[in-house]
């Protein structure tokens, strides 16, 4: 049951997506997200279905709504591809991720590998999330804020290229984040 801080909120900030300006969209967000990490570990949608449920009411703005429903059909088709490929090393799962355009998501996942890595492979973790970041921000127009977080991730994705070349070809990602592209490169090779 939405409280009456969320009421107001869905008020006054009804016609965008914006969890940077909006508690009710980083709440939508944030929720959903920890529920597909959920779902990634159980491999069934239910965890983000719940939650769907939970923020699903005829006074939620039509964005969140929208966000919502497009963000279920995303993780489901993850799901899928998941399944058909059977991946099990996470810079693989999180290229998956990414290339349905979770970059969120992705940034969330690659989280609790980046933490106890180490050397290398923690620079490239991080590089990929601070990718992820920099496209979250493109996505709200925050192109100051995506110029920022590009350029660390170039930085640590042009010291560990030879890492990702095994996962994928680093070019065009470094690229796109030299250049602020706002449509992210495909990542997965599959």
């Amino acid at each position: 049951m939405p409280t009456v801080n969320q009421q107001t909120e869905r008020e006054t900030n009804a016609d965008r997506f914006d969890p940077f300006n909006d508690r009710l969209s980083r709440d939508v967000r944030n929720a959903l997200s920890v529920a597909f990490m959920d779902t990634l570990e159980r491999n069934e949608l239910l965890p983000v279905h719940r939650i769907a449920e939970f923020f699903m009411d005829d006074a939620l703005p039509e964005a969140i709504k929208q966000y919502i429903q497009t963000r279920v059909k995303a993780y489901a088709r993850v799901l899928a591809d998941l399944s058909d490929r059977h991946l099990d090393d996470p810079i693989d799962i999180a290229m998956v991720i990414w290339d349905r355009g979770l970059f969120f998501e992705t940034h969330e996942f690659l989280e609790q590998y980046w933490l106890p890595a180490t050397g290398e492979k923690k620079t490239l973790f991080q590089a990929l999330i601070r990718a992820a970041g920099a496209y979250v921000h493109m996505e709200q127009g925050n192109l100051r804020s995506a110029g920022r977080i590009a350029a660390k991730a170039i930085y640590g994705l042009e010291r560990t290229q030879a890492l990702l070349a095994v996962h994928t070809d680093p070019k065009p990602l470094i690229d796109k984040l030299r250049q602020l592209d706002p449509v992210p490169p495909r990542l997965s090779p599959f």
